[in-house]
């Protein structure tokens, strides 16, 4: 793998992602719409999280919820790399529901950074059985909930998710339910009834993201989804929002650190 290199390799499972990256790239802060867990394999890196900042080295397990605002940055100039898997939030539901007998399926990672040697074994066995040349979907079951109940522990790993305020909640809704729609803050404050103030400092407190850098970030999930169906990079900028596919490829590689294009050819 060379240094900057995003792959994103075969998965032989739906709604899970597999990641390896060797890079120097900054992220900015920015959010994820699947769970995220992985391992640092060399150098380190330093991100803030829905727990502050904090620090990851070689061996480290990293984890990221979903909707989560976090960034990334390498230690040092040397960079880092990592091996990642993302699950799509009912994958993880599915589990959780299961390993609780129905008490709950709504939970969070607590801890960004998790130095385990359990957790981490557990993972590179998942990894290695989601990317295998021949999957076999009953080891890759049972090695995820190994993989969960590991990182769950006796502290409660996982918590349950705060609610977001019902007028707040409307506002986010709408983006989330027509992300290409060029909304105004006054449109997204008339709708929850609160002034435009009100509304931006209640969004940022609630999702940690302004309602235009949310918006962006949605877009850019909706095109990955579409690029990831076959659809062309003009078609899905176009059909996202955006106002150029220029527009779009800039934001895509800021969060994913992999060209539209890139992921277009890994995923079709």
């Amino acid at each position: 793998m060379t240094r900057g290199e995003f792959t994103i390799l075969r998965c032989g499972a739906f709604g899970v992602n597999a990641v390896e990256s060797d890079t120097r790239h900054v992220f900015p802060r920015h959010t994820h719409e699947q769970y995220g867990i992985g391992v640092i394999k060399n150098g380190a890196q330093k991100s803030y999280s829905g727990r502050g900042m904090v620090e990851a080295g070689p061996g480290d397990t990293i984890t990221v919820n979903p909707g989560e605002v976090h960034d990334g940055a390498p230690i040092g100039d040397a960079g880092r790399s990592w091996q990642m898997l993302y699950f799509d939030p009912p994958i993880v539901a599915a589990a959780v529901d299961d390993m609780t007998e129905g008490r709950t399926s709504s939970y969070e990672f607590r801890h960004p950074v998790i130095d385990d040697a359990r957790v981490r074994t557990c993972f590179q066995r998942l990894s290695s059985a989601y990317t295998a040349a021949e999957p076999d979907a009953l080891r890759q079951e049972e090695l995820l909930l190994g993989l969960l109940r590991s990182a769950m522990s006796e502290d409660n790993s996982f918590v349950v998710k705060a609610s977001i305020p019902k007028a707040i909640y409307v506002a986010k809704s709408m983006i989330d339910d027509r992300p290409a729609t060029p909304f105004t803050l006054s449109d997204l404050a008339r709708a929850s009834g609160l002034n435009q103030f009100r509304l931006l400092r209640g969004f940022v407190k609630a999702t940690g993201l302004t309602p235009h850098v949310y918006l962006m970030q949605r877009r850019i999930e909706r095109a990955r989804h579409l690029i990831a169906r076959g659809e062309s990079l003009a078609e899905a900028a176009f059909a996202s929002g955006f106002a150029d596919q220029s527009h779009m490829t800039r934001l895509f590689v800021r969060n994913y650190g992999i060209s539209p294009g890139a992921y277009a050819r890994a995923m079709n």
